[in-house]
Parts: C-alpha cells; structure tokens; sequence
C-alpha cells in the first residue's frame, strides 16, 4: 500500500524532547478532491510510551523490517489507523507515562472494527464524553 492510496498516514517529526508523530486521515475537502486531514499530534511522551503499537501498524502495513523513521509519511491501513487515531486523541493532554503505555497496550490487542466504532464516535459525535469513556477503559487514567 503507497500512501496514495492509504486511508491513514503517521509522519515522524523529531522535536528537542524527542521523536513525536503526526496522525492523519485521507478525507475529501470543499472541492471533493481527497487530502490528507490533520487528525492528531502524537507528543514525544506519548510516542515513546506507544513505540509498539506505531511500530506494529507500520510494519503491518508496509512488510516487516519497516522502521519509524522522521520525514516521509507512513501509510496505515484503516484497521490499524483506527487504532493509532484513539491512541493519539486518548494521549493528547496525558502526562503518566505507565498510563500511556497501558492504552497503547490495550489498543494493540483491539480489534480493528471496534477501534473504528470508537473512532467514528470521536469524529460524529460527543468528542469529550467519548474521549473520556475510552480513556477510562483502556486504562489511561483512574
């Protein structure tokens, strides 16, 4: 799968706290044409607590051996895109990094389809009270 044709991508950018990623998703803007929209950041915090599950959905995508590396972007399929997008907007604003860890763990063992659900709620719907909810089941705060 090239990136032309991937529902998800993640670009790797390195900051001075360290490798941090940005999460988008393949949409069509005003003029129906398709473009990669901004879902997410990914902070470095949050990064290196979800190394596996970033590196899982790249490697699942393009062929096992494939790196995170900064520059281009990835191309995810939509399984694991669905997945790494509830990772980035359930970390955004996290601090504990057992916490991050936790939640990448368990969206790791998921189920894509139901990453998805998740997904779609945080897009269509009540952003903060689904945040919250799935922050509270794979076990991002107390």
């Amino acid at each position: 799968m090239n990136i032309r044709t991937a529902s998800f991508a993640l670009r790797v950018v390195r900051r001075r706290e360290g490798d941090a990623g940005i999460l988008y998703r393949r949409t069509l803007d005003a003029n129906q044409n398709e473009r990669l929209t901004r879902i997410a950041p990914i902070s470095p915090l949050a990064f290196s607590a979800g190394t596996k599950l970033l590196r899982e959905a790249v490697r699942a995508t393009a062929g096992p051996g494939t790196k995170l590396t900064t520059g281009p972007f990835h191309a995810l399929d939509p399984d694991w895109g669905a997945r790494v997008a509830c990772y980035a907007l359930t970390a955004s604003g996290l601090r504990n990094s057992e916490r991050l860890h936790k939640a990448a763990d368990h969206l790791y063992h998921s189920d894509g389809p139901e990453a998805a659900w998740w997904f779609g709620l945080m897009v269509n719907g009540k952003k903060k009270r689904v945040i919250r909810a799935l922050r509270i089941l794979v076990e991002a705060v107390k």
